[in-house]
């Protein structure tokens, strides 16, 4: 049960650490032996608030101690976000997929998560909670920057090219320079009721079919993706994460998917606190586990329940065995048992390396659309030009999107615009209004 639970080190407020484990600081053999004596299927997001070269040690010296002081000695998948580009302190900050999705452009996708799946293996994770292959379909919903719009051949075709890149060509077996991509959220989690972040998504089994579902099956039988997410909203009544129609007869009867389904973090504990459609943790447990739910994110929380589960006889030991296997099955592919190990030197030298940092650039000059050039306004003449107006919050800030990090560097909008004229035309910025945060 161990290989079906993740490990999130949080602040020493929101959980029984210390604090110096996993993502807080330097990897700890102390608290490793508290939190992991029989071992981890996951530990999430050991990138955060560190450098290169400390997480690619951290990864080295968690792996070392899995297989030295654990019975199994099995190690484990590390996984991380990948939204646009590998959320990491230095990592390259690519446009957000809805910028993305306005190139129109899979050979662009191509480039960018093949370096970005880059750099997340040689900080030592391996699998990452992308591509977002939602539809947009309510502008009210605060997570559009996230997808690729609203037009089902377009996201699905930027999510089989985004899921091939981060895979890589050997795909099922993944070489050292690729990770496993997960497909989320599933599904219809695009078009909640008003508009509210996890709302439900009432639909027909016809418009799912038809329009929330294609994204999903392509990256399935086209692109092989290995993981899938539950989305957190709740279809017709039914929490995805306790959906056994979506998640054992559409996605793996059906579309024959053979792979990793990853809970999204807390949605297995949100069929008690937000769904009320289980009683307590164990009952959670039980039914996302027979919907066929086989890892839980990102903290263990109800599938440590799991062993007293099956000793009453509510869950079946076959049951347990199907995830294991499955996550076992991942970690063969990822070749974690042969070298679990990463070059720290190689992941310091190519993550947001210069050409990866040149790629960022043309996709965002690749990305950019001109609704109407009224007058034939731009090009402006810069001979022509006694000032410019800047205004607005976002203009000297430097805004990367959601799942972004600290890249170490950037360009606001204004000072890209002195960079550019500063010299010689006047520049006028004013703040104009506050952003609500």
């Amino acid at each position: 049960v161990a290989q079906m639970q993740t490990l999130w080190s949080k602040k020493p407020q929101q959980r029984p650490l210390s604090g110096n484990f996993g993502d807080r600081g330097d990897f700890s053999a102390e608290e490793a032996a508290k939190v992991m004596k029989h071992g981890i299927g996951e530990i999430a997001r050991q990138r955060e608030r560190t450098d290169a070269r400390r997480g690619a040690a951290y990864a080295n010296a968690l792996q070392k101690w899995l297989k030295e002081n654990t019975r199994l000695g099995i190690p484990a998948m590390l996984h991380d976000e990948i939204l646009h580009g590998l959320m990491a302190v230095g990592g390259t900050n690519f446009p957000t997929p809805i910028s993305l999705a306005s190139s129109w452009d899979t050979e662009l996708i191509t480039k960018i998560f093949t370096a970005a799946a880059l750099e997340t293996r040689l900080r030592g994770s391996h699998h990452v909670l992308g591509p977002n292959i939602d539809l947009a379909r309510d502008p009210r919903w605060g997570r559009t920057e996230e997808t690729y719009g609203e037009d089902p051949y377009l996201v699905a075709r930027m999510g089989v090219a985004a899921i091939k890149a981060i895979q890589g060509t050997s795909a099922p077996i993944i070489d050292g320079e690729h990770v496993i991509a997960t497909a989320k959220h599933f599904a219809a989690h695009g078009q909640p009721e008003g508009g509210t972040n996890t709302a439900p998504g009432n639909f027909s089994e016809r418009i799912l079919r038809e329009i929330f579902l294609p994204p999903f099956e392509a990256a399935v039988k086209e692109a092989g993706v290995m993981s899938v997410m539950p989305s957190y909203n709740e279809i017709d009544g039914v929490p995805s994460h306790k959906n056994s129609w979506l998640l054992e007869k559409v996605l793996r009867q059906e579309w024959g998917f053979r792979g990793l389904v990853a809970a999204d973090y807390n949605g297995i504990s949100e069929l008690v606190s937000r769904h009320k459609v289980a009683v307590d943790r164990a009952e959670a447990a039980r039914q996302a586990l027979a919907a066929g739910v086989d890892i839980e994110l990102p903290d263990p929380a109800c599938y440590p329940l799991l062993p007293q589960l099956v000793s009453e006889g509510k869950v079946s030991l076959a049951d347990v065995d199907k995830a294991v296997a499955r996550v076992l099955r991942a970690k063969f592919q990822l070749g974690l048992f042969e070298n679990p190990y990463v070059d720290v030197e190689r992941a310091v030298k190519l993550t947001n390396s210069a050409s990866h940092r040149e790629l960022a650039a043309e996709a965002a000059r690749r990305s950019i659309v001109l609704l109407k050039n009224a007058g034939n306004l731009l090009p402006l003449d810069s001979g022509k030009l006694q000032s410019i107006a800047v205004i607005g919050p976002n203009a000297a800030e430097v805004h990367l999107g959601g799942y972004s990090d600290d890249p170490q560097r950037g360009v606001s909008v204004l000072q890209g615009v002195r960079d550019k004229v500063g010299g010689k035309i006047k520049i006028n910025y004013a703040e104009g209004c506050k952003i609500t945060k």
